[in-house]
């Protein structure tokens, strides 16, 4: 059965340092549920990921990410999801260079790095879309890049693919402190999410909780309003 998680919070889904009070309220409150959750460890990576498109997983993790970097804390965000990759349209940055070309021995890690999207929040962007994802992110060039980037940020963020799709972000679980599943209200079906989770636990990774995206507003000062996601759907430009 689908334990509790134990990270829960209503959210929104637009990036933006001019968000309203309840966007950016949501995400102050996955904040500090995630570093509640990683208070006991020492390894500071997190991937997220999602059951199925359409969650919004990719506007999630880069709301965590900002909101870790307004902190004070120094961040990086890895655009890992090489088969529809987002983040860059996100932060409006190129693509040209990024995790693919590094991975592949293509590109040096500081030709890789979008210095500063946000403040404190540095993003590597996915790079050319390659026909190997899953080998890369299981490469040991991936290995050691989370080592290194590790010890050069207090928080590394990376964005996969959905877990029930493609198999890349199981490459990466064990790997790092722990997994941040995303799900739409009443898109997400309840027996996807069960999957996702048992495969990541199936893994001996560690799920750190689950973002519920898409939840409407129920108190009436500030109406009842539903924060739309972005358009993702696998296989389309």
């Amino acid at each position: 059965m689908l334990k509790k998680p134990k990270i829960t919070s209503r959210q929104n889904t637009n990036v933006s340092k001019n968000g309203t009070f309840q966007i950016v309220e949501a995400y102050k409150n996955i904040r500090t549920g995630l570093l509640f959750a990683l208070s006991t460890t020492k390894e500071k990576s997190i991937v997220c990921t999602s059951a199925e498109p359409g969650a919004g997983k990719s506007t999630s993790c880069s709301n965590v990410a900002i909101t870790m970097a307004q902190t004070g804390a120094k961040v990086v965000l890895i655009d890992a999801d090489m088969r529809k990759p987002t983040q860059h349209k996100i932060f409006r940055v190129s693509n040209s260079q990024g995790l693919s070309k590094l991975l592949s021995g293509l590109a040096p890690l500081k030709d890789s790095i979008q210095r500063d999207v946000v403040t404190n929040l540095d993003l590597i962007p996915s790079g050319p879309i390659p026909p190997n994802p899953s080998e890369l992110l299981g490469s040991e060039n991936m290995l050691l890049l989370l080592e290194q980037l590790s010890q050069q940020y207090d928080y590394v963020f990376v964005d996969t693919p959905p877990v029930n799709v493609v198999s890349d972000a199981f490459m990466l679980a064990k790997k790092v402190a722990g997994v941040m599943l995303v799900a739409r209200q009443k898109q997400t079906h309840y027996d996807e999410l069960q999957k996702a989770v048992d495969s990541i636990r199936a893994l001996e990774a560690n799920v750190l909780g689950v973002v519920i995206t898409d939840v409407k507003e129920q108190n009436k000062p500030y109406g009842s309003k539903s924060y739309k996601a972005y358009d993702y759907e696998y296989g389309k430009s």
